[in-house]
């Protein structure tokens, strides 16, 4: 995809906030639970005027003050740059050449990349989707706030109508990863139940098993009508994800934790998966995900979006093969005009750039110091 001619700006400034948030359904995982998310807002102020915004998660207060001070010492370092993003992209990474360019350095990177690329847009008086060469359709989306880890059957099933329900919704995630197969497989026809046929429902492990055990749930649930399986083992492990890929019907999805481009090519090259949903903070902010795309257009591989739905949105809009938006409402108490959601569809909102603007009143209320 050719890139558009970007606008001359430079940076002038950025700043980085940390709040915590309250989420109205709890992130209950094999792994983890959350109840209140850690976010760090990132505002790229140029001379000429714009701000470019953009939004991480820390996932905790500690995760926030990790990665703060990474984020600002990149920012220091990009003073009087003009905003070409895959320049600093590259600038921003080769600052931690002997640290290595995956986790937390990434992360910032794509931070500030986000924000570089709204404040582009908004030069131009465009959403991103348009800049980018995209149209405003609606993007298909599913709603994955919810459906955690929980052996009340009664609550998950009344969870589920009202996931649905929230945005007429034609599907939910449903975390698995119970002590035992047995209850995954009570909890997901307890949800299918509540819900009816029509509506889609793939599943998520979030990493929480080994492989044997993996083999031997997803081949369970390839009788369960289910749309995907999601991460049921460690990120990393192309060769078991292969194998599973080969061995059970269900598609199988990774890709969230996809530490850069690259790490897409490695999962294609392995056989890894059937479906990829890349997340903009780790594969490389939009710099990232465009390169991504390519190579998923190249392999004609379905891609997904990974949280971050309010930029994700307007990177689907321009995908090949794009697949379901992730849609999460965890960042919507500090947002002013959070996304809105159509017949179970992510609406790309009509306003210059990716469209966040702060709630600043909530922000001043759930800022933490770091």
């Amino acid at each position: 995809m050719p890139l558009p001619e970007l606008p001359l700006l430079k940076i002038r400034d950025v700043t980085v906030r940390s709040v915590l948030v309250p989420l109205p359904h709890p992130l209950v995982t094999r792994v983890i639970t959350i109840d209140k998310m850690a976010l760090l807002l990132i505002d790229v102020e140029t001379v000429e005027g714009v701000t470019g915004r953009s939004y991480l998660f820390g996932f905790s207060e500690r995760g926030n003050a990790y990665l703060a001070p990474i984020i600002r010492d990149i920012a220091a370092a990009t003073i009087g740059d003009p905003v070409v993003p895959l320049d600093l992209y590259n600038k921003g990474l080769k600052q931690f050449t002997l640290f290595g360019h995956k986790g937390l350095p990434l992360f910032a990177v794509a931070g500030l990349d986000m924000a570089y690329w709204d404040a582009l847009a908004k030069a131009t008086g465009q959403p991103l989707a348009t800049f980018l060469g995209g149209s405003m359709d609606p993007i298909p989306a599913y709603n994955s706030n919810g459906l955690g880890l929980t052996n009340d059957l009664g609550a998950l099933a009344a969870e589920a109508e009202s996931l649905i329900a929230e945005g007429e919704f034609n599907m939910a995630k449903v975390r698995l990863g119970r002590n035992t197969l047995e209850q995954d497989i009570a909890a997901f026809r307890a949800v299918r139940a509540a819900v009816g046929d029509d509506v889609f429902l793939p599943v998520d492990f979030n990493q929480g098993l080994d492989l044997d055990e993996a083999l031997k749930r997803g081949k369970a649930l390839d009788a369960e009508g289910v749309y995907w399986i999601e991460e049921a083992i460690v990120y990393d492990n192309f060769e078991g994800y292969a194998q599973l890929t080969a061995e059970i019907k269900t598609p199988n999805q990774i890709g969230e934790n996809f530490h850069g481009p690259k790490d897409f090519s490695d999962a294609i090259a392995a056989k890894a998966c059937n479906f990829a949903m890349p997340d903009l903070q780790r594969i490389g902010g939009v710099t990232g995900w465009l390169c991504a795309m390519a190579i998923a257009e190249e392999a004609r591989m379905p891609m997904s979006s990974h949280i971050f739905p309010e930029v994700s949105a307007h990177v689907m809009s321009v995908t090949p093969t794009a697949h379901w938006l992730e849609y999460t409402s965890w960042a919507n108490p500090i947002i002013a005009e959070p996304m809105a959601i159509t017949d179970g569809h992510a609406i790309i909102p009509d306003r210059p750039g990716v469209g966040l603007a702060w709630d600043e009143a909530a922000v001043a209320n759930y800022q933490v110091e770091v």
